[in-house]
């Protein structure tokens, strides 16, 4: 099988041998940078179209795991949009790309968040990696290894849809979780990204999770929908990690700039999340229910 650090120099396009020409190239990544990156948690987080709360849940989980216990770093990949800096109440002053610059390193471009998770900006320019030379692609790579010392899971929200840049970070990724809503449009959109998944990926490892469901049967019946069109259409397995509920406190968090497991920890949004890292943790079927208190909030405070 192959592993994360052979990953990254195909990625590069490097064995781990000094590029020849002229003048002095930077060096591979070191053995030691190499085993360590191959055990952390690489999971990308996407979604076929925009509008489904795919950044929403990459934040909110992020602090539901670093509370268990998790050292979590996120990177924001989606094409600069800057939404993991709103969620998060954060400004980055430095993003990824900055680290071509000979003076800046992993501390300049990591932004350590009150929320004890760390962040790393895509910046506006991350699609534009792919047309870097090979020894801006190694320097990369090179800095962005110390990654593995800071963090036991990388969340990694990408773009929506197909695009190439999209693609490249799902594919390099050990674990995809792709974001849906019932809507027919996200689901079509989902779909497409499990056939173009399924297609490229060498292994393959994708669950879903459905968000702003109303109720756990509804989650279950767009998961079975997925599942057969996978099965038969792509002879594709493809697991569920779990639901989260449509919930006004989500907007209202938002709004406010501050992440929904921290504003509102008990909105039946928040338990969902919380439940979702859980399951990523353990591996066991996540339940959560509205409950009476749960069904009144959302009747009466759906429209605040």
């Amino acid at each position: 099988m192959t592993d994360q650090a052979t990953r990254l120099r195909q990625m590069v396009g490097t064995d781990g041998a000094v590029p020849q020409g002229g003048g002095a190239s930077p060096s591979a990544i070191s053995s030691a940078q190499a085993e360590a990156w191959a055990h952390v948690r690489v999971i990308a987080i996407t979604s076929g179209k925009g509008g489904v709360g795919k950044t929403n849940i990459a934040v909110n989980l992020a602090i539901a795991l670093r509370r268990r216990g998790c050292r979590v770093l996120v990177i924001d990949a989606d094409l600069g949009m800057a939404n993991v800096d709103v969620l998060l109440g954060a400004a980055s002053r430095k993003h990824l790309l900055d680290l071509l610059q000979p003076e800046v390193g992993l501390d300049d471009v990591i932004v350590e968040t009150p929320h004890g998770i760390q962040y790393i900006s895509g910046g506006s320019g991350i699609e534009k990696a792919l047309e870097y030379d090979h020894a801006e692609k190694l320097l990369l790579q090179q800095k962005l290894a110390d990654c593995a010392a800071r963090a036991d899971l990388i969340l990694v929200d990408t773009g929506a849809g197909l695009g190439r840049n999209v693609m490249d970070f799902i594919l390099a990724a050990d674990e995809v979780l792709l974001v849906t809503t019932p809507e027919p449009t996200s689901l079509t959109d989902a779909y497409a990204v499990m056939k173009a998944y399924s297609i490229y990926a060498a292994q393959k490892n994708l669950r879903l999770i459905i968000n702003r469901v109303y109720e756990q049967k509804e989650s279950r019946e767009v998961v079975a929908k997925l599942q057969r069109a996978a099965d038969k259409f792509l002879h594709m397995q493809v697991s569920c990690l779990g639901y989260v509920f449509e919930d006004s406190a989500v907007t209202k968090a938002v709004r406010r700039q501050t992440p929904l497991i921290k504003a509102e920890p008990s909105a039946a949004a928040a338990r969902c999340i919380d439940a979702l890292a859980e399951a990523l943790i353990t591996g066991d079927e996540m339940r959560v229910k509205r409950g009476w208190k749960g069904f009144l909030q959302q009747i009466f405070n759906f429209s605040t």
